[in-house]
């Protein structure tokens, strides 16, 4: 961190019960050269992977469904979120991690996917950097109903979409997860199905 405009003078444990959130306080240098005092909060769950399951043939591809907790305090009646398949790196490098991740959560075992971006998903308050992997799948790929770990309380429903019925729900706001938003974007853009 090397920006000759910003000085961090004190970083405070706010809590560490899930992940890390901080209390920062700094200098930031204007642009007239004065100096001022700022405090922010970041929570700092560590860095994550997401993926695109496609099939070009059957012109398909695979999401999930859980219950998000945020989402429910927050106006999502039932809590349910339809998502790509992502999960946080832990120590793994993002291939790795979206590779078991896709294990776990999908069923699918897939060996080569491919990086298109990554992106920070919430920079005002979270300090998370997500990679986004896309790879084709087909039904030989299929090793478990996936569905997630049971020790992570994970209650993954595996859904597979036509792109079609994937980019209405998108576009009625039946999808409103950002990542997955991205990715389907993506798809479209850049015509993978």
């Amino acid at each position: 961190m090397k920006n000759d405009r910003i000085k961090i003078t004190n970083t405070e444990l706010l809590s560490d019960n899930w992940y890390h959130l901080r209390k920062i306080t700094y200098e930031y240098q204007k642009k007239d050269g004065s100096w001022e005092t700022h405090q922010r909060e970041t929570y700092d769950r560590g860095n994550g992977a997401t993926i695109l399951l496609y099939n070009t043939k059957k012109r398909t591809i695979i999401l999930t469904r859980q219950f998000r907790l945020p989402t429910y305090v927050n106006g999502n009646e039932n809590g349910m979120m339809i998502e790509a398949c992502a999960g946080l790196l832990d120590e793994h490098e993002p291939e790795d991690c979206i590779r078991k991740e896709t294990e776990e959560e999908t069923g699918y075992k897939v060996s080569k996917v491919r990086k298109i971006m990554e992106a920070y998903m919430s920079p005002g308050s979270v300090t998370e950097i997500l990679y986004f992997f896309v790879a084709e799948y087909d039904d030989s790929m299929k090793i478990s109903e996936g569905g997630g770990l049971d020790e992570e309380q994970e209650n993954i429903e595996v859904l597979e979409y036509s792109f079609e019925e994937a980019c209405t729900l998108m576009q009625t706001g039946v999808i409103r997860d950002a990542k997955t938003i991205m990715l389907l974007q993506y798809a479209q853009i850049h015509q993978l199905i």
